[in-house]
């Protein structure tokens, strides 16, 4: 699988994602690539696809200008079996991780939608992390063929 996002320079294969033993989600284990969760739909498919990268690992991750998204930016997706579903930015917005909207982001919507999610906001040295998460928002504008 490949993920390309023209306006913010993305070209990425796409590993495999699950949960960890703790039930959250798994994240690529370096910058590059970026991953699709395997626990819900599949890009293009009926509900909330959900992938993630990270905004940094020693300089920049996959996902680093994600927060530059806009509304009407396109996003697509090569599956497996070849074909590509596109997707249209709906809206990107910032969530603290403490009060992160879960339903919102992998909530089941009635259509073909997507979510990229990265770190973003300040970074906490005490913690090693960023205390926001970025999320785009994006439903499907083309079916994959």
């Amino acid at each position: 699988m490949r993920l390309q996002i023209a306006a913010i320079g993305v070209d990425s294969d796409l590993m495999a994602l699950g949960l960890k033993k703790d039930k959250t989600l798994e994240v690529p284990p370096r910058g590059f690539p970026a991953g699709w969760y395997t626990g819900m739909a599949t890009p293009g498919e009926l509900g909330t696809a959900i992938i993630v990268g990270h905004v940094d690992w020693n300089g920049p991750g996959v996902f680093y200008r994600l927060h530059s998204l806009k509304p009407g930016d396109k996003v697509t997706v090569t599956r497996k079996d070849g074909s590509a579903p596109v997707f249209r930015v709906t809206r990107v917005a910032r969530f603290p991780k403490n009060s992160f909207p879960t339903k919102l982001v992998y909530g089941f919507v009635g259509h073909s939608a997507l979510r990229l999610i990265t770190c973003g906001g300040s970074f906490n040295r005490a913690t090693g992390h960023y205390e926001d998460n970025i999320v785009a928002f994006a439903d499907l504008v083309a079916p994959a063929r």
